[in-house]
């Protein structure tokens, strides 16, 4: 006849270390704002929707209309109106665990140390990992818009006259670098007629050391960027971001099977776009499975919402 099978349990003393330990473990890990993830630093964050919300609805409203000069008594007078359309985005879960064995919770007793912050640390970062790529590709299957998959964000690709004939600034002077960043980023006021103004250009990683790095002109003390910073009347911050390499359409050369790689433009405001996290990172009570206690962790995401498109631009091939 088999043994009866028994569920888990720790002694009085191990709970109320287990217990004491998790609150600890938990309240580290909230303290762990957002690791630097750079969606978490340059896309605003809202949470207003809350946790409850299923989807979030927006709406953009256009003005129409015109004055015109009148005679007395006139009664045609021109109408002005607004117009808008409603656009909505789904907000999911996103979810991850942790635990502990109820060895690893013996062993810590035992020798008198913490429970390891780690499990709880790595939880954190694949949650925050995963609303980072999200924020940046989006998802097609949720239908989750990130900045580069929304198709409402102009984007062109730079002139083709660096060496051979090519996009890539690696084969461009200064010059032609200072040019490409200053037409895009200054099509932006010139579009809107002056309404939307960025201030916040991204690179991807080898773009951005290029400019870091490399002299404005032979006789210069300035670099690239810093010339660009001081010159431009609109951008304030350039930065880099590893998810723009690659992340754009095919080029047509000098390899027409590589994506090129882009950099993005636009007003860093809340009024403009937001990354929507309903509910931030949140760990429920440990759940005992087996000889191991497990953390379930969750948050809610909505996707980035654009709410004015002509506000960003995207420029592609560099």
């Amino acid at each position: 006849m088999l043994p009866k099978i028994q569920s888990v349990a720790l002694d009085a003393n191990e709970t109320f270390f287990f217990a004491r330990e998790l609150e600890y473990i938990k309240s580290k890990s909230y303290d762990i704002e957002f690791p630097e993830m750079k969606a978490f630093k340059h896309i605003p964050i809202s949470t207003e929707a809350g946790e409850g919300a299923q989807s979030i609805t927006y709406a953009q409203f256009e003005e129409t209309g015109f004055a015109r000069v009148i005679e007395s008594y006139a009664d045609d007078l021109p109408r002005a109106d607004i117009r808008g359309k409603e656009y909505t985005s789904p907000v999911k879960s996103i979810g991850v665990s942790y635990g502990y064995s109820v060895q690893e919770i013996r062993a810590a007793i035992y020798v008198g140390r913490s429970l390891t912050q780690r499990q709880a640390n790595a939880a954190r970062r694949a949650n925050d990992q995963k609303i980072n790529r999200l924020a940046w590709f989006g998802d097609n299957t949720y239908r989750i818009l990130g900045l580069i998959n929304n198709t409402n964000i102009p984007a062109n690709f730079v002139p083709a006259d660096g060496t051979g004939g090519t996009t890539l600034w690696v084969n461009k002077t200064p010059d032609q670098i200072l040019r490409d960043m200053n037409q895009v980023t200054n099509s932006i006021p010139a579009i809107t007629k002056g309404v939307e103004m960025p201030n916040t250009l991204l690179l991807p990683i080898p773009q951005y050391t290029l400019i870091a790095s490399t002299p404005r002109s032979s006789v210069s003390d300035t670099t690239i960027l810093e010339y660009f910073i001081q010159n431009n009347p609109f951008v304030t911050t350039v930065d880099w971001v590893p998810e723009l390499q690659g992340a754009g359409p095919v080029q047509q050369a000098p390899n027409p099977t590589v994506p090129a790689d882009i950099f993005i433009v636009y007003d860093k405001n809340p009024d403009k776009l937001t990354m929507e996290i309903p509910m931030p990172f949140t760990q429920y009570p440990p759940q005992e499975r087996g000889l191991e206690f497990v953390v379930p962790c969750e948050s809610r995401y909505g996707g980035i919402i654009v709410y004015y498109p002509l506000s960003l631009t995207i420029g592609e091939g560099i």
